[in-house]
């Protein structure tokens, strides 16, 4: 997996980069992480919330 880097700058500008990162890639890795993006959505709605005794 690669190493992600935090990258600070114009909106305007990591949109183009994020556009341009997706167009090239092939059409099975965009449908894996759409498949990501819908698995994780899952997660979050379906999970239970765990709350802390320390209140």
């Amino acid at each position: 997996m690669k190493n992600f880097v935090l990258s600070f700058g114009n909106p305007k500008e990591l949109e183009a980069k994020r556009i341009a990162e997706i167009k090239s890639l092939s059409y099975l890795e965009r449908l894996e992480r759409l498949m990501v993006l819908i698995e994780v959505s899952y997660t979050l709605k379906s999970g239970k919330i765990i709350k802390s005794k320390k209140t």
